[in-house]
């Protein structure tokens, strides 16, 4: 007769397992949470700065107002007479969503991609219970949301503001990276490779930013009350708080943990609830070289990119008139605005180069996923099949960047059509403006294939930290569109290759920066190229 052995409880070894995730992210996760608390604390005080009186900042909120096409991107601001009232206004959607996909990308990594590269059946033969691995990602990414809050109140109210206000943006910051939390865990449930539960989390972020960008341009309610973000902005920091609201955030990340771990119930480990479609036995000859493998390998994430990125640019199309009427019904931001050198006419044209310049930042996000493609086929020993035939590195590392810098090429050139036909329908020009906005948004393409260069400098070079082509991006956003407000010194914004983008909507285009920029980009890649030819492959 032979003894059965006791079953684990599910939480065995919990910590232990939290304590190497912390190991693990021990300079990734103190960067994100430093960098958007620290957000949110700058911008309060620019906006300390350069609205001191209560009039300047009451104009501005009036402005605001009466503005569909800024609601969409910032939220209404319910309170534009205090500091901390604008600074919710400004800084809410953004801290929001760096923090949910913070969240996103720690549970995965901590989750799924375990699962993927192997390490969680080696964890599985330890004496740890079975849900021990899936709650380690999820502690860790609710603790740094947690300390994300905490910093962002004490900085607030550091400066004067009134306490309650921080906490209840401090809260709604936190709250919006719980509830994709369990976005996340969700995804990974759904698929059996990391990189596809990112693209899950990513898309449900980017469907809750549109959803409350409609709501707010529109003005109905019902819709931005659909998403997380918009509940951010409902909780109304420093103009009457709603506590009540941030028990949606709650609710809803407790709601889809749950959802995940009876989901897990349902699959085997390292298998997703969507089984992956067996190919045919034969390659087409269409597949028997590295261009053709890599552009099999990503068109499918490549086509949702494209989508996305033509729903956005033919949103921010539509809008765009409407910011027109702004300088109809304000006189003295008219003048103000011709007292700059801008001028009326060049509001709208200025509206639209902003939006396509946020753009250009995400579109640099797609170019390092894809560029890092390399990372995980190497890492899954996928490669080394490859590799082993005739085929050179270099032409694999060729098909992988090809992919990348077309396809980031592709996705703005999307975003610049879809705005220019919706911008044009409105003003009854619509294959003009198509033209006009397309060349606007490729004029975004060489600051992307930079960071597609950076990312193939540190695969090859020092493939343990591509990671920091991310905090690249994150650092390059934060210079490009938050530099002018911090008033940071122009030799520090200069870092970053999007402040180096022409205006093309103003006037001739320089090409003189995009040749600069191009010139990097090849630097950035032959470099690479060279570092990975002269290293030993790596294996999970």
């Amino acid at each position: 007769m032979t003894a059965r052995a006791l079953p684990r409880p599910a939480m065995t070894g919990t910590q232990a397992l939290v304590r190497l995730a912390l190991r693990r992210d021990r300079l990734l996760l103190p960067a994100w949470v430093v960098v958007i608390a620290g957000l949110v604390v700058a911008g309060a005080s620019a906006i300390a700065g350069l609205y001191p009186q209560a009039a300047q900042r009451i104009a501005l909120g009036v402005t605001i107002g009466a503005a569909p096409a800024l609601q969409a991107l910032t939220g209404p601001v319910y309170d534009a007479a205090s500091v901390g009232g604008l600074t919710a206004w400004r800084m809410t959607v953004m801290a929001s969503a760096l923090a949910a996909l913070m969240s996103a990308l720690v549970v995965t990594r901590h989750t799924r991609a375990e699962e993927e590269t192997g390490r969680a059946e080696l964890i599985g033969a330890c004496p740890v219970g079975r849900h021990a691995l899936p709650a380690s990602g999820v502690l860790v990414a609710a603790g740094a949301n947690l300390l994300i809050g905490g910093l962002i109140t004490l900085g607030l109210a550091g400066q004067g503001l009134p306490v309650a206000g921080a906490l209840a943006f401090g809260a709604a910051v936190s709250g919006t990276g719980w509830a994709f939390t369990g976005v996340a865990a969700l995804a990974g449930q759904v698929t059996a490779h990391a990189r596809t539960a990112n693209a899950i989390a990513v898309a449900a972020l980017g469907a809750a930013f549109l959803l409350r960008a409609l709501g707010d341009a529109a003005r109905i309610e019902a819709l931005s009350w659909l998403s997380p973000l918009g509940w951010a902005q409902r909780v109304r920091p420093f103009a009457g708080e709603r506590w009540w609201v941030l028990a949606l955030f709650a609710a809803t990340g407790l709601a889809l943990l749950l959802a995940a771990a009876l989901l897990a119930r349902r699959r085997d480990l390292g298998a997703g609830l969507l089984p992956p479609r067996p190919g045919p036995r034969e390659a087409a000859d269409s597949l028997r070289a590295p261009v053709a493998l890599a552009w099999r390998l990503q068109r499918g994430v490549l086509l949702s990119w494209v989508v996305a990125f033509t729903i956005v640019g033919a949103l921010f199309g539509a809008l765009a008139h409407s910011v027109g009427d702004i300088v109809r019904d304000n006189p003295r931001l008219a003048e103000l605005l011709s007292s700059v050198g801008g001028g009326a006419s060049l509001l709208t044209d200025t509206f639209l180069a902003a939006e396509l310049s946020v753009l250009g930042l995400v579109a640099g996000g797609y170019a390092i996923q894809a560029t890092l493609r390399l990372q995980g086929e190497e890492t899954a020993i996928r490669a080394e099949p490859v590799l082993a035939t005739a085929v050179p590195r270099w032409r694999w590392t060729a098909g992988h960047l090809g992919v990348a810098l077309a396809g980031s090429t592709a996705i703005l050139a999307a975003s610049g059509l879809a705005a220019g036909i919706t911008h044009g329908v409105r003003i009854g020009e619509p294959a003009g403006q198509a033209l006009r906005l397309l060349g606007a948004a490729l004029v975004q393409a060489p600051a992307t294939w930079t960071l597609a260069g950076l990312a193939m400098l540190l695969f090859g070079l020092l493939p343990r930290l591509t990671a920091l082509a991310w905090a690249a991006l994150l650092a390059f956003a934060l210079l490009a569109q938050l530099g002018e407000l911090l008033q940071l010194d122009e030799r520090i914004r200069s870092l970053s290759p999007f402040t180096h983008v022409p205006q093309a909507l103003r006037g001739p285009v320089d090409l003189s920066p995009l040749l600069g920029l191009c010139a990097v980009t090849v630097l950035l890649v032959l470099s690479g190229v060279a570092a990975f030819q002269r290293r030993d492959l790596r294996g999970e």
